[in-house]
This record gives structure tokens, sequence and C-alpha cells, in this order.
């Protein structure tokens, strides 16, 4: 059922009351939330989508900044749903508005959620695990469950959940030591912590699949990476991508033959000053040339 209120700005008496209602959360309707708000008015943001940020949240860049999306939006995100001011009335519909100006009453329809807003943290596993929405359950038989693990990947992995026994949120953790200790995630290994760990593979996969540092490929003894950001863009970063793929005879994102490097590229490493960047592992690599590009990767070449 939906469930029907009224938002009114008219006083007992008649008179106007500093209250607004900003219809859409996207980024123009965030920023006109928060300066309304900040004046001292009273606003209700209301979206027909179940979380704000409108179609900003999709986007990779800005144009004509090239800008990250996400560092733009995230703080007017962060302060909206904080702000005393602001009343957030998602998943909405505006059904009709009467008065005139300063005595406007809106009705407004809320649709059904069926969780509780209050512990919602919008990881998006009641969507995944509805069984209305997925009309099927899906019951896992004793044989599915076994896990085809070599024993000695399994003493290693076993180590590594040993390690981290008892702690709350340890799962990127004991990602983090898998990745280290293989330079990627296997898949055996992944299929045997979901079993262990009694946690949704899907879930597993969704956080190795998000993080860039995490690869389900097998990966090179080096990591080289270039940093593709705005600075280094602009310093010719395009060059020593090139000139890197050229000594390394392969592309971006592939790995040499004998295992030694695995070339990849990021958008920002957040050492602007000292574009063009290069970094093999921990080692960052500040100016680079195309000239260097050689003698940089030949002292990891025997290594």
């Amino acid at each position: 059922m939906r469930e029907n209120f009224e938002t009114n700005n008219i006083s007992a008496r008649g008179d106007v009351v500093g209250s607004a209602l900003v219809v859409g959360a996207g980024i123009g309707g965030l920023q006109a939330a928060l300066d309304l708000a900040e004046s001292g008015i009273k606003v209700y943001l209301l979206d027909k989508n179940p979380a704000i940020g409108g179609a900003m949240t999709q986007l990779d860049k800005t144009f004509p900044t090239n800008d990250c999306a996400m560092c733009i939006l995230s703080p007017k995100l962060v302060e909206c749903a904080r702000h005393r001011n602001i009343e957030l009335l998602t998943y909405s519909d505006v059904d009709g508005v009467e008065g005139t100006a300063g005595h406007f009453r809106v009705n407004i329809t809320r649709k059904p959620r069926f969780v509780d807003e209050d512990k919602c943290t919008g990881c998006g596993e009641c969507m995944i695990n509805c069984p209305v929405r997925n009309e099927i359950y899906i019951l896992e038989t004793e044989e599915k469950t076994r896990v085809a693990i070599a024993a000695e990947d399994r003493v290693k992995v076993d180590e590594i959940l040993h390690k981290h026994q008892g702690e709350k949120g340890s799962l990127v953790s004991i990602l983090q030591n898998i990745n280290a200790s293989y330079n990627y995630l296997p898949e055996p290994a992944l299929r045997y912590v979901s079993r262990e760990l009694d946690v949704p593979l899907s879930l597993i996969y969704r956080i190795a699949t998000f993080y860039t540092a995490f690869s389900l490929k097998p990966r090179g003894k080096h990591i080289v990476t270039a940093c593709m950001g705005t600075a280094c863009h602009v310093k010719g970063a395009g060059r020593i991508m090139r000139a890197a793929e050229k000594y390394l005879g392969i592309r971006r994102g592939q790995t040499t033959e004998d295992m030694n490097f695995t070339l990849e590229a990021v958008r920002c490493l957040g050492c602007c000053g000292l574009a063009p960047v290069l970094t093999i592992g921990e080692e960052v690599y500040g100016h680079v040339t195309e000239s260097k590009v050689r003698g940089i990767l030949s002292a990891y070449q025997a290594t």
C-alpha cells in the first residue's frame, strides 16, 4: 500500500512559514536544497528514485573540466542526508499541488520500500536475494558446495582466515592478503573463502571487481602503472604509456609471457605535482619522460 501525507507551509493563523519543497534530487536539486537549508528554511527534498543523486552518480567524468563526478557529488549527498533542515522524501511522487504563492499544500505519495530505512545501508543485497523479484528459490546441495582447491592453497588460505578470525568486516582484508600472496585472486580461493565465512560468492565478486587493486587474472611480478589523470595527461602520459608498451611488447591491461610485468593505467595517483607519474609496485617515479621509461623498466627486468 502507498502512504499518503501532506507537506504544508501554512501556520495555524494562515501566515507563511519558511518551508520549501524541492522536486528532483539530482545535482541541481541537491544544491538548491542546501542553499535553502543554509538560509534557515525547512526543505523537503523529493525524488522518485529510492536514492538521491540523479544521473550524475552514473558518470565518470564531467565536461569540460574532466573532474571526477562522484568527487563533486559525494560531499553534497552526505551534507543533504545530515542537514537538520532537510528532510528526504525518496521513492515518492507528487500527486497534486494546491494554493497560491506562499500558501501551497502538496499531496505526496510514498511508495512502499519493505525495508527498515533506519537500518538500510544501500548495499542492494535485498534486491539480489528477493524471492519475489527472482521468482525462484535456489537451494545448493552439499555436492555444489564442495570446493576444488589444492592442498597447499588450502593451507595458505586457512592461515589468512585464522589471522582475521573474529574480526568484524574483515572480508576486504582477507582478499587483500590473498591478492598479495598470489598477485591476483584465484577462483578456488574465493570459493573456499565463501564457504568458510558463509558469505555469498556474488558479494565477494562484487568487491573483487569494484577495487582496481584486485585482479581475477594472474598478473606479473611487477605491476607497472601509468597515471592517466588530467595533470599527467597534459604532461604526456599517453606517450609514456606507448613507450612502456613498446619496451614490454604488450598492451595496456596485459601481462608479459614471462609473468614479470603487468601494465596498467589509473585515473589519478594523487601525485599531480610530479606529473607524469609511473609506479612499479610501491615505487613512484615522477617527471617521467619517454627516454627514462626504458631505464626504469630495465632495472626490474632481472629481478
